[in-house]
């Protein structure tokens, strides 16, 4: 009886405030100039994805493993663009910084879902290439349709389990300070610290995180391109190197643009001492920026989707024989 009275009065003291208020891109100077860049933002990746997404689901000849991990990243792309800047569009338009206890946490696993989602299918799309060049014989028998949806539709189960944890355990803390988040959305780490109760499971659970996410996916597929140079340099033309190459220009290209703006804000964050507002920025378009360029890579150097979208122009450009005859 003592020990569920002394439970039942610590969760009445965790003090829940009603609403969050997001003041993260206050105060910053010419600031509808960067709203009006999110817009435009907003736009090319929905847009670019939408249509990656529907090439890639009509088209008979891309329903293979690497294009299923690419028809992932680009759902990951959309789901974390809608998570994220709408709500900032929300704050420029009407003003209205607040946003409610449990919408809040729900924005956070949305965000944080999509973002891993991102960094996962990046590693899965290295294993395909390391395995195509490597392996080139074992290819079909190690990576293949049913393998890929296996492992993609595990990485989803996965990462929503663990960000699962990391948000309801933000309902365990107390905010009897204040409720202002120094950030541009719910993000765990600005909204953590403002706890005046215990939070250093929170921020154990921040660092895991990071680790899972960030550092170990960027390790992996550093060693599988040292895995692959070194299997082009046993092939003896250049012309097989550099063709075998052209295949991993496109994935290149995705983890620079995700992983080089992400890793630059963490290490600024930490090395140097950024302003809030600069910190902010830097971590925002670190986060907007890579769905809108995903796309854009992939249609610019993948030769099957530019193929398909030549076809799609010809086509609508060459009148049909019906036209011509009247």
């Amino acid at each position: 009886m003592n020990s569920l009275n002394a439970s039942f009065t610590q969760n009445m003291s965790i003090v829940r405030p009603e609403y969050f208020f997001i003041i993260g891109l206050s105060g910053i100077p010419y600031s509808s100039y960067y709203y009006i860049f999110l817009f435009i933002t907003y736009f090319i990746t929905i847009i670019g994805n939408s249509v990656v997404l529907l090439i890639i689901a009509f088209e008979r000849n891309l329903h293979s493993p690497k294009y299923i991990g690419v028809f992932n990243l680009a759902l990951a792309d959309i789901g974390e663009t809608n998570a994220l800047i709408p709500n900032m569009m929300k704050t420029f338009l009407f003003d209205s910084r607040y946003i409610s206890y449990n919408a809040c946490l729900v924005n956070m696993f949305f965000v944080f879902l999509f973002s891993t989602m991102q960094s996962f299918t990046l590693v899965v799309l290295a294993y395909d290439r390391l395995i195509a060049i490597c392996l080139p014989l074992r290819y079909h028998a190690l990576v293949n349709n049913a393998n890929m949806t296996l492992i993609l539709s595990a990485n989803w189960a996965f990462n929503s389990s663990v960000i699962a944890l990391m948000v309801s355990l933000i309902t365990r803390l107390s905010f009897c300070e204040t409720n202002e988040i120094q950030s541009y959305f719910c993000d765990h780490g600005p909204v953590y610290r403002m706890a005046c109760n215990d939070n250093t499971i929170n921020r154990f659970m921040g660092i895991i995180i990071t680790t899972l996410y960030l550092v170990i996916p960027m390790i992996i597929i550093i060693l599988s391109y040292l895995g692959i140079f070194l299997a082009l340099n046993k092939i003896t033309t250049w012309e097989s190197r550099l063709k075998a190459l052209k295949t991993c220009v496109s994935h290149l290209l995705l983890v620079g643009s995700y992983f080089l703006p992400i890793s630059c804000a963490y290490i600024a964050a930490f090395m140097l001492s950024l302003p809030p507002n600069a910190r902010v920025i830097c971590t925002s378009l670190a986060y907007a920026v890579p769905p809108m360029l995903n796309p854009i890579i992939y249609v610019l150097n993948t030769a099957e989707i530019k193929d398909i979208m030549r076809k799609l122009f010809k086509n609508k450009s060459t009148p049909s024989r019906d036209n011509i005859s009247k």
